[in-house]
């Protein structure tokens, strides 16, 4: 990869203001441009409309995804206030990981042409630059500067330039070309090198990073965990294609003794025989890399998934006699330490598109060991979480908290592709288990007990609340008011066919209105609330930490069982995450739609008032209720529903949204008042009353 492309981490305390502008300029230009150079090695434009991946979108969509995510966060931190494209802003924003609320139905995307979303990544380009040449920051840069939107929207970018190189390579080889940039390594043999177990001396290991660190964080790397880990024993290597080849010729995808269950039942789904990159050929195999089948080089990494990594432990510990496992992070971060590696930075290893390839596991030597940083992700066995003190960044509470599910297992050390912030020591990324990074693993020797912390168990404060007072009978002593809602709702729905609960929170009410409606969509901009609902509709039970005073706490439960919903086809209700100023366009045909305690957590009400005629069927109803606790916080003051005087009368904040539904709604009920349990801006929970209307749609 050309070097001009490839730049040093932004030190957030460094320099002059003028000079750290000029920084991050650079740095966002280089970014910008290596993202979307991955796409130059295509044979035609038709290849963005493939999806090489099941799993993942047609690759149209992360071309545009990137450029979304810029205007969508510098919208929601009220940086800008116009959007350049709602429909594709809409389109682009939310579906990667395969979570239980990412829309990967064909039939509700119309793609967009290539052109217009190079046109598009343009215009998004200039609003970038333009903020950074113009907004006021100060150093040292932390996460609630101005600035900071830019720097995530940055490092968020180049994490997809490392996930779409890896959609890319799954491209059918006759899809693609080869490109001067993309250096393939040419060091390929029919050998490789013994791997042997070392020793690591155990030590106690501190995670988490200051608020005031050097570089750009992601809200996971932030808090406090400390672990002690006992001496054991680490491979020399990285696990090479050669030496993954002794498991396969012995049997070891067919010998499920090996797998764990979900091993079993994704080997059982895939019918695989083998890695995902090995081609099998009628003498052996070939390996397809980024751009080119290359003779299998033996002396490369193996790239698989946790599944097939941890099939190989099992392996070769009942090989050896051995108990070899794959390392958790904290084994992980003892051996980087043990290494003398404090930092990736100007270290020599196969990272940063030095290739655009592995490279052979016996060439970049870090202390006793080999590619302790780079060439491929390595697998842990830690299944990823937040540590003590953990806190979502209020621009993108969706990066970490929807994996904290047991399902994502952390990966450390960077790969070839690896640049910004995936370089760096803190960071901590994790994928589901059955899915393909460029990524392989070590393997360690070790007797150390580790103990899991339950993960399915809810112990955010905010999130625990919420779960109390939207499930409980009653909460701060008012009766629930979820309850409540579906009670108005089927007094006023006149079709019970298909119902939107949009700001649906935790999904109390959604959960409600499955016992009346054929069909129930929950919405909320924040995935931490989708995951809670999502959970509970998947698993029938849910945990949550109850604070009883000071540092007491209690474990309690919710079932769906005590919810009276065991008997309630749940495969009528879905959870969605989406900005309810801007939904997808196959969001409609409702015959009602409730959106309450939402419009003054808006940041543009009145857009989404505008919008709810033409999401519902004829004769539908919309149910809207809020307590207008209006604050800047949330709502910029310009957008504030009333508070003005007009020929010499106040406007209010009912008769402001009366005025705007009376356009294409009728009143049939309201306004009255609804005596509920909210969290006021102060983060406190609190009675207040919600005003109530009922429209009926012309």
């Amino acid at each position: 990869m050309t070097e001009l492309l490839i730049t040093k981490n932004i030190n957030l305390k460094t320099g002059t203001v003028s000079s750290k502008r000029a920084e991050i300029r650079e740095y966002f230009l280089k970014t910008f441009r290596l993202f979307e150079k991955q796409f130059e090695i295509f044979i035609d434009d038709t290849i963005f409309y493939e999806r090489p991946e099941t799993l993942r979108h047609q690759i149209i969509f992360y071309f545009g995804h990137t450029a979304t995510f810029y205007i969508n966060k510098m919208i929601l931190g009220k940086y800008i206030n116009e959007r350049i494209n709602p429909a594709f802003e809409s389109m682009f924003a939310i579906g990667v990981d395969e979570m239980s609320w990412d829309d990967l139905n064909d039939k509700h995307y119309e793609w967009p042409s290539v052109k217009e979303v190079r046109e598009y990544r343009e215009k998004t380009k200039q609003v970038v630059l333009d903020y950074i040449d113009n907004v006021d920051f100060y150093l040292p840069i932390v996460w609630d500067s101005p600035i900071w939107v830019i720097l995530m929207g940055i490092e968020h970018e180049r994490i997809h330039i490392e996930t779409s190189s890896m959609l890319h390579r799954q491209l059918d080889i006759s899809r693609v070309k080869e490109h001067k940039d993309f250096n393939i390594c040419e060091d390929i043999s029919d050998t490789y090198p013994k791997n042997e177990l070392l020793p690591v001396k155990g030590t106690e290991i501190k995670f988490g990073k200051s608020k005031d660190g050097e570089f750009f964080g992601w809200d996971n790397e932030y808090g406090l965990h400390i672990e002690k880990i006992e001496d054991f024993k680490a491979s020399k290597y990285l696990v090479s294609n050669g030496e993954f080849l002794e498991f396969v010729k012995d049997g070891g995808y067919e010998n499920d003794e090996f797998w764990s269950n979900e091993g079993q039942n994704w080997k059982a789904y895939t019918q695989v025989k083998h890695p995902t990159f090995w081609i099998k050929k009628c003498n052996g195999y070939s390996y397809k890399s980024l751009t080119k089948i290359l003779p299998l080089p033996l002396n490369w990494p193996v790239d698989v998934n946790f599944l097939e990594a941890e099939a190989f432990c099992n392996f070769l510990s009942k090989k050896l006699s051995l108990d070899i496992t794959l390392p958790t992070e904290a084994m992980y971060r003892c051996l980087r330490e043990q290494c003398g590696i404090k930092n990736e930075i100007n270290l020599e290893a196969n990272i940063g598109f030095k290739h655009a390839s592995s490279t052979p596991v016996d060439k970049y030597k870090h202390d006793n060991f080999y590619d302790i940083v780079g060439n491929v992700w390595q697998w842990t066995k830690t299944a990823i979480d937040g540590f003590d003190g953990f806190k979502v960044h209020p621009l993108y509470d969706d990066f970490s908290v929807p994996i904290f599910d047991g399902r994502h297992n952390v990966i450390k050390g960077g790969s070839w592709a690896s640049t910004g912030n995936s370089e760096l020591a803190d960071s901590r990324y994790a994928f589901r288990r059955h899915f393909f990074q460029h990524a392989g693993f070590r393997y360690v020797q070790s007797s150390q007990k580790i103990e899991n912390d339950d993960l399915y168990y809810e112990k955010d404060e905010i999130i625990s609340q919420y779960c109390e007072f939207h499930f409980g009978e009653e909460y701060l002593r008012v009766p629930n008011f979820a309850k409540r809602i579906v009670q108005i709702a089927n007094k006023y729905a006149i079709n019970k066919n298909r119902a939107l609960d949009i700001g649906c929170s935790v999904g109390r009410a959604s959960f409600e209105l499955a016992k009346e409606f054929k069909s129930v969509t929950g919405i909320d901009f924040s995935a931490r609330f989708i995951k809670v609902a999502q959970k509970l509709k998947d698993n029938g039970v849910l945990y949550f930490e109850k604070k009883i005073e000071g540092d007491i706490k209690e474990k309690k439960e919710v079932s769906l069982k005590n919810l009276q919903l065991e008997n309630v086809d749940l495969e009528r209700l879905e959870f969605w995450q989406g900005d309810a100023c801007n939904l997808k366009a196959h969001f409609k045909n409702y015959d009602l739609i409730i959106g309450i305690n939402l419009l003054d957590r808006l940041y543009n009400p009145k857009l989404f008032l505008e919008d709810m005629a033409k999401r519902l069927d004829k004769d539908g109803i919309f149910i809207v209720g809020s307590p207008f606790t209006w604050s800047d916080e949330y709502v910029e003051k310009k957008y504030w529903l009333g508070g003005k005087i007009e020929n010499n009368e106040p406007i209010y904040s009912y008769d402001a949204l009366a005025q705007i539904l009376n356009k294409e709604f009728m009143l049939v009920d309201g306004p009255f008042d609804v005596e509920f349990v909210i969290q006021e801006h102060t983060r406190k929970f609190q009675h207040t009353f919600s005003q109530f209307s009922v429209w009926k749609k012309k």
